[in-house]
């Protein structure tokens, strides 16, 4: 009986985990993602002439946050199961 007790908690605790850890994870990738582009725009405005690097730039580092966000949140989902 106690088992079981217990065994429930731990259960419930984990899904409770798992979710904390994907919206932290989406949450972090969000402002990662936002810093990156405002550090774009702010780059672009101060050397219009580096648009293309910039640009370049901005998209693979964006594409790695994601990479790391999705990775993460994957995770979390193999947690429940």
């Amino acid at each position: 009986m106690l088992l079981s007790v217990l065994l429930q908690a731990v259960v419930s605790y984990t899904g409770l985990g798992a979710a904390i850890g994907a919206g932290l994870a989406a949450v972090g990738a969000g402002i990662g993602v936002g810093r990156i582009g405002g550090s774009a725009c702010e780059g672009i405005a101060r050397q219009p002439d580096a648009v293309g690097d910039i640009r370049t730039t901005m998209i693979i580092a964006a594409a790695l946050v994601e990479g790391v966000a999705l990775f993460a949140i994957v995770l979390c989902g193999f947690i429940l199961k």
